[in-house]
Order: C-alpha cells, then structure tokens, then sequence
C-alpha cells in the first residue's frame, strides 16, 4: 500500500469518527433517558480511543496507543459503575 492512500484512508477515518463523535455527543446530551445517556457516553470513550488511535498511526507515535489503551480501560470501569448504579441505586454495597 503506498504512503498517499494510506494517508488519505487515514483521514477519511477520521473524518467519519468525527461525525461519529458528533453523534454520540447528541445522544449524550438529549437522550431521552439515562440509558441512552450511558450509551452515548460509551460511543464516545470508544470512538475516542479509536482516534487516538489513528491518530497514533498518522503520526507514528507509541505514546498515542498508550493513552488509547487507559481511555478503554477507564471508560469500561466507568460504565460498569454507571450501569451498576442504574440498576441497584449505588455503587459499592
């Protein structure tokens, strides 16, 4: 694969995770219920960590991957603790 489709596939991706945040973000803001709003927030920890990752790819740099890997691990815990917390009302018994 040469270097200026790689590029431009590169940017297209991020465009469209662009707009993909923009997405998430409405459903963030104007969900109707609580549920949409873990949803969106979801979408977008996962839409974040995968421009930072094609961001890493673009520029060629470990310490991109690095941080994409913490927002996972952060924003998984972070559901968790919310679903929990839908379900039960509180989050450590």
């Amino acid at each position: 694969m040469s270097a200026p489709v790689l590029a431009w596939s590169i940017l297209a991706a991020q465009v469209m995770l662009g707009l993909a945040m923009c997405c998430a973000t409405y459903r963030l803001v104007f969900g109707p219920r609580a549920q949409d709003r873990i949803l969106g927030m979801e979408a977008l920890y996962v839409i974040a960590m995968l421009m930072l990752l094609t961001f890493g790819i673009r520029v060629s740099d470990r310490l991109y991957f690095e941080a994409a890997l913490i927002i996972g691990l952060v924003g998984f815990v972070a559901t968790v603790a919310l679903a929990k917390f839908l379900m039960r009302g509180e989050v450590i018994e």
